[in-house]
């Protein structure tokens, strides 16, 4: 590899903020078209007389399609590339969008919102994967936490958005339809406006990733992506930092998904109005992204020799506490709606910086990016299959039993959580045991939440 002259440089630099960007604003785009059906839920109801264990259904079955689009899609962008990847998970959403308006069954729902959930789950391998190709990984953290801003705004903007269109008179199919429209308008900007790594824009020059000089880094890159995906996956599941981090993201993705889904429907449950109930429902993304800078900005400046794990332990502490919160004030209903509103967005601080921490950046540092889709496939598709165990049980619990006993329940696995984060705290302990466990790893050194593990 040469290395690039001055212009040359200037030229990648260039199209490496812009790639950054659509990467950010394009992963948005994504939540317009996924974060919508959550919004259209209290309206779906009141249209079609649909239960909470009938939306169920469509949520669940469509969570299990995403998890699988995570288990397939991630390896696949791993052998044809980021960038085919995510435009084509932005092609299947418009589409798949623009057809649930078709129809009015829970069958027809079911596996429309299925397909398209399926290739919503081709955007963060695809992301990843190009992420991975455009910096070195040194600054996976930094990039990372920059770059998990995208889908910590995106289901903010959605709940907003979606209000939005409401307020102007608009009914569900509308829904669906513009953010389609706004997605397709993202897609073609992004079509132009970014390339799947530095060797698509000068061929033969050395930036990212190939700029490193360090002979054990491209010997352990070019091993693991020689590796056949088999056996890349039977090293990843040998791992013991690996086998805890998919538990721990499958308690905290259950947790997301529940609030993702549910927190509308669930405000108009206790009788808020649809617009009103939407609009409050962004508090739990909005918080969650003051979640995770402050965890960031805290255990940048306080955690001991970088580890971060003492501090996610006390913010899932906080988790489970506000969870109780909203189960015990739930049968009061409207008359401490402010306060389940609060503790609802306290909900999405405390567990949102403990999640995009653990499950984001380590992904890269783990796998590097030449396997950087597998590993994040295994990772979220594990976690999603929680998801979908909680859209399910959330819908028909609250029909049987009430909202209150589905926070119970949520609290239950909110301690889960809690106990995965305190074995992955024993693994920074033992940290050299556990790196030299991941054959992937890029480094022997990193210790777990340490400062490769940075989120800004």
């Amino acid at each position: 590899m040469l290395k690039p002259s001055p212009e040359q440089l200037t030229r990648l630099k260039r199209w490496r903020l812009s790639t950054t960007l659509v990467m950010i604003f394009g992963y948005i785009g994504y939540y317009l078209c996924r974060g919508n059906l959550s919004a259209a839920l209290p309206l779906l109801s009141s249209t079609f007389s649909y239960s909470n264990t009938d939306l169920a259904i469509i949520m669940t079955v469509s969570e299990l399609a995403y998890a699988l689009g995570k288990f397939l899609n991630g390896p696949l962008a791993d052998k044809i590339g980021g960038r085919i990847i995510f435009l084509s998970g932005m092609v299947g959403a418009i589409v798949f969008n623009v057809l649930f308006t078709a129809f009015s069954s829970i069958f027809a729902f079911t596996v429309v919102w299925s397909l398209c959930r399926y290739f919503l789950a081709m955007g963060w391998g695809g992301l990843v994967k190009i992420i991975g190709s455009w910096y070195e990984p040194k600054k996976n953290g930094t990039i990372m936490g920059i770059v998990s801003v995208n889908f910590l705004l995106g289901g903010g903007i959605a709940f907003l958005y979606c209000s939005a269109i409401l307020s102007f008179g608009f009914g569900w199919k509308e829904l669906f339809l513009i953010p389609a429209a706004t997605l397709g308008v993202i897609a073609v900007i992004s079509f132009f406006a970014f390339r799947e790594s530095p060797q698509d824009i000068l061929p033969g020059v050395a930036f990212g990733p190939t700029a490193v000089d360090d002979s054990q880094q491209h010997q352990v890159s070019s091993e693991a992506h020689d590796q056949p995906l088999r056996d890349v996956v039977k090293s990843l599941l040998q791992s013991s930092l690996f086998r805890w981090l998919l538990i721990f993201n499958f308690f905290t993705t259950l947790l997301r998904s529940m609030f993702t889904f549910w927190t509308a429907k669930f405000f108009a449950d206790l009788g808020l109005a649809t617009t009103s109930a939407i609009l409050k429902a962004a508090v739990f993304p909005f918080l969650g992204i003051l979640g995770a800078v402050s965890l960031g900005w805290y255990t940048d400046k306080y955690s001991k020799d970088g580890n971060r794990m003492p501090a996610i332990c006390v913010m899932l502490a906080g988790l489970v506490a506000s969870l109780l919160g909203i189960a015990f004030l739930t049968p009061y209903g409207l008359s401490y709606q402010n306060h389940i509103v609060i503790l609802t967005g306290a909900c999405g601080f405390f567990l949102i910086g403990p999640y995009t921490m653990i499950s984001g950046c380590l992904t890269l540092d783990i796998a590097g990016a030449s396997r950087a889709g597998s590993c994040t496939g295994i990772l979220d598709g594990a976690g999603y299959i929680g998801g979908a165990l909680a859209v399910w049980g959330a819908g028909l619990v609250a029909d049987q039993l009430g909202w209150s006993e589905v926070f119970f329940l949520l609290a239950f696995a909110g301690i889960l959580a809690w106990l995965s984060a305190i074995q992955l705290q024993l693994l920074y302990v033992r940290r050299s045991d556990v790196w030299q466990s991941s054959p992937l790893s890029l480094s022997a050194e990193r210790p777990v939440g340490g400062k490769s593990s940075e989120m800004s």
